[in-house]
């Protein structure tokens, strides 16, 4: 029987009914559904519309649907099921009579999916989460691990200024962070519940709104039952910064992709996470990396989706949102699965310091020290950044680094350069000047480790409070 028949003469042209059907997507909220569904019981016993041995009965029938679901992948094999709510309806009559039909007294399917995908985005925030940390973690892990061990930094692709690994490494702890803060900040701005809502007008019976919002977890109920129905924001709020993770996930795959190139060879990839060539013996090849920047592609069509598909509709609930499903579901599954396996990546990955050392102390990269040496003497630094612009010139003409000038040859474009000069551009020493909160100087980057520590330890206990 469906849901809706009772206004019908003709049955539906059987390629539309196939068409239109969602449950074999919606599935995947089966558990929330029998999740609200409770609540819902509750709510109708307390209103007088199930007996006590009714909301036992339903109860009860609603945790053998999750058993069963458990037990057994061709259970929810059903292909007469509308969307996941008729197939509960369908299960729920078949186990314990027509007691099933009383569950939807007061309720609707708009509210339904409202309340289960409220359920779903913040179940994937909660999971997410703790998958960025996990990641967060192994950053800080090989962070540690490399000490004090320097590498070029980029600008416009080219070699900047001489950097310690961990400060790079703390770059992506702090995009990781951010991509957290949103998914809380998402988790707390959905976390209402608009069960009580029905169709579009809010509920005919007098259910106690309250007690399912608390049954459910939620922080409070929806204020507008137009809005409770038709809202998807807190789906397109999760699943951009869904995007946002995927994105930074794609800069680091790139950078990683490049340092394990023959031309940088920084870092050699790890082979549980490689693949080889079927032509050429000798290749292995960054898959993962290569899928993690595609996986991207696919997030943000995610995002965009949601948008385009939400842009122009009216209120309250229209069919067209449940197109906004499978960009959700999907964006969610790929970052639940990809998270970990960047994780282990991370954890795998062998970097070449020496050659990231050689790397950070060539190429003329302490020439903005030289300048601040200068200016330390007391040269304006736009004089300085051109005498020094001048001594890089002469050390590509005698195809030597700036220290390798004798200091005649300093002293013939600026009569500032003294002896001293030659230990201030020093790898070491041109690393411990960027002495300032934020900078790559190593006291500074120790500072940063710890506080990157401590963060992780607030934000966990803090995760494992809402579990």
């Amino acid at each position: 029987m469906k849901m809706w028949s009772g206004r019908f003469r003709r049955p539906l042209d059987p390629a539309f009914e196939k068409w239109q059907r969602s449950f074999d997507f919606d599935c995947r909220l089966l558990e929330c559904e029998l999740e609200a569904s409770a609540a819902h019981a509750r709510a109708l016993r307390q209103a007088g519309v199930l007996s006590a041995e009714e909301l036992e009965s339903v109860l009860h029938g609603l945790e053998q649907i999750g058993e069963h679901a458990a037990d057994s992948a061709e259970f929810i094999d059903d292909s007469e099921a509308e969307d996941v709510h008729h197939f509960v309806e369908k299960q729920l009559v078949a186990l314990i009579g027509d007691a099933g039909f009383k569950l939807h007294s007061g309720r609707s399917r708009n509210e339904q999916i409202a309340a289960d995908l409220r359920l779903y985005v913040r179940a994937g925030c909660d999971e997410i989460s703790e998958a960025i940390s996990n990641c967060i973690s192994v950053f800080l892990d090989r962070a540690e691990q490399a000490g004090q061990a320097p590498m070029p930094a980029y600008t416009h692709m080219q070699r900047a200024e001489p950097v310690l690994v961990a400060h790079w490494l703390l770059a992506y702890i702090e995009m990781f962070f951010r991509d957290r803060d949103r998914l809380a900040d998402c988790r707390r701005r959905g976390n209402l519940c608009p069960l009580g809502s029905a169709a579009v007008a809010g509920s005919t019976l007098p259910l106690n709104r309250e007690l399912m919002a608390g049954e459910l977890g939620f922080d409070s109920q929806t204020a507008n039952s137009i809005d409770a129905t038709s809202d998807r924001d807190f789906v397109l709020e999760f699943v951009n910064a869904l995007s946002l993770l995927a994105l930074h996930l794609s800069r680091w795959a790139e950078e990683m992709l490049l340092f394990s190139s023959q031309e940088y060879s920084f870092l050699q990839l790890p082979e549980a996470y490689s693949t080889g060539s079927s032509a050429m013996p000798q290749k292995m090849n960054g898959d993962l990396l290569e899928l993690t920047r595609a996986k991207a592609g696919r997030v943000i069509g995610d995002a965009t989706a949601l948008m385009i598909t939400t842009k122009g509709l009216p209120l309250a609930y229209n069919k067209d949102l449940q197109e906004t499903q499978e960009p959700l579901f999907h964006a969610t599954e790929t970052a639940v699965l990809l998270l970990p396996l960047v994780t282990g990546w991370m954890s795998a990955v062998e970097f070449n310091f020496e050659r990231m050392q050689k790397a950070a102390a060539t190429g003329h990269m302490n020439a903005f020290a030289a300048a601040t040496y200068l200016t330390r003497k007391g040269v304006p630094f736009r004089i300085a950044h051109e005498q020094v612009g001048k001594a890089v010139r002469l050390a590509f003409d005698n195809q030597c680094e700036l220290q390798d000038l004798a200091l005649e040859q300093l002293r013939d474009i600026d009569n500032h350069f003294n002896q001293d000069f030659y230990d201030f551009v020093k790898l070491e020493n041109v690393l411990a000047i960027h002495d300032v909160s934020g900078g790559t100087a190593p006291v500074q980057v120790r500072e940063a480790l710890s506080t990157a520590r401590k963060k992780l330890g607030s934000v966990q206990e803090e995760s494992h409070a809402h579990a």
